[in-house]
């Protein structure tokens, strides 16, 4: 498939709202075509959609493509990809995004072995550049570099499909910097009949029980984080202790999740979410560089650590060298003593 087109993104809803993660790829996606000199479209699937389409326009795209149907309803893997694939094929988009949730997971795989195109999952960062095939010597430019962690989080690999198109890529959750809204923001809203008919639907939903997040770390202004160091399982309500004196929430790195500690939801990190708060109390956490990228663009950061030549304060503002289990007690003392 030639490239000849556009930057794309799959965006994603719940309810009748668009999902924060696909508003932070799209803010990537107008950075993206800005270098290429093409335009950026928003992708609603589903049924009575095209109500987002404003909010997509609003969010940098200059086109909402809609593929709007009564059977589109309910997400189903096998429709939702064949109605996306037969507007790929006729559009031929340059790059085609999704973020990386749950759908986008699902999604993503079942679009790329259709169209026969590459696929990189779960990137932390996307680039255009240049890529030479020291085989054949032969130099593509303006092509996707699609950026993530390889062997375990070790090292930062970039891929590139430089032959097929579109190139595809999922980013990961809270990568990506949410773009500001521009309220008076104009574009064109496309209307795409989808085909797809009740006898494409093989299975049907009976209830939907939507579970929900206990914990946002995203939208923390406040994040006390544990790692390995805690120690035990107990330990940990020293920091929700200290998250609930402060108004924050209770973070991981994948050590402490690894080991029991607390549940996945809260992992910070490569293989976690990443965060940007005002305020991340690092608590027994020695700094390896995969929990390091996911939190060191916090506004202030202060560590805890017995270790004082941790990792982790190469990046903390404030470093306080002691066993956390006698630290963060005396945290929480002086803040619920100043704040009285």
């Amino acid at each position: 498939m030639e490239q000849n087109g556009e930057v794309w993104v799959y965006i994603q809803h719940q309810g009748m709202d668009v999902v924060e993660p696909s508003l932070e790829v799209l803010g990537k996606a107008c950075e993206l075509a800005a270098g290429l000199k093409v335009g950026v479209a928003g992708i609603l699937v589903g049924d009575k959609v095209d109500v987002l389409a404003e909010k997509v326009l609003m969010f940098g795209a200059q086109k909402a493509y809609v593929l709007q149907s009564r059977h589109l309803e309910a997400y189903s893997t096998a429709i939702y990809a064949k109605a996306l694939c037969k507007l790929i094929r006729s559009k031929r988009p340059s790059i085609f995004l999704t973020a990386a949730t749950p759908r986008g997971r699902d999604l993503a795989p079942r679009i790329a072995s259709a169209l026969r195109v590459g696929l990189t999952a779960d990137c932390t960062d996307l680039k255009i550049g240049s890529y030479t095939d020291h085989k054949t010597r032969r130099e593509y430019t303006n092509i996707l570099l699609q950026i993530r962690p390889a062997w375990g989080g070790n090292i930062i690999a970039t891929i590139v499909s430089p032959e097929t198109r579109p190139q595809m890529a999922t980013i990961r959750e809270g990568i990506m910097k949410m773009p500001q809204p521009v309220r008076s923001s104009r574009g064109e809203v496309i209307h795409i009949p989808p085909d797809v008919q009740a006898k494409d639907i093989k299975t049907a939903i009976l209830k939907c029980i939507p579970a929900g997040r206990r914990v946002n770390l995203k939208a923390a202004g406040i994040i006390v984080a544990g790692g390995a160091g805690m120690g035990t399982k107990e330990n940990f309500d020293l920091l929700r202790q200290l998250a609930h004196a402060l108004g924050g929430e209770v973070g991981a790195t994948r050590a402490a999740v690894d080991a029991g500690f607390i549940d996945h939801e809260h992992q910070v990190g490569q293989t976690g979410i990443s965060v940007r708060p005002k305020l991340y109390i690092a608590c027994g956490i020695s700094g390896a560089v995969q929990h390091l990228a996911g939190m060191q663009e916090s506004g202030k950061i202060v560590a805890v650590n017995t270790d004082p030549d941790a990792p982790i304060f190469s990046v903390a503002n404030y470093g306080i060298i002691g066993d956390v289990k006698d630290v963060v007690p005396k945290l929480i003392n002086t803040y619920r003593h100043l704040s009285h």
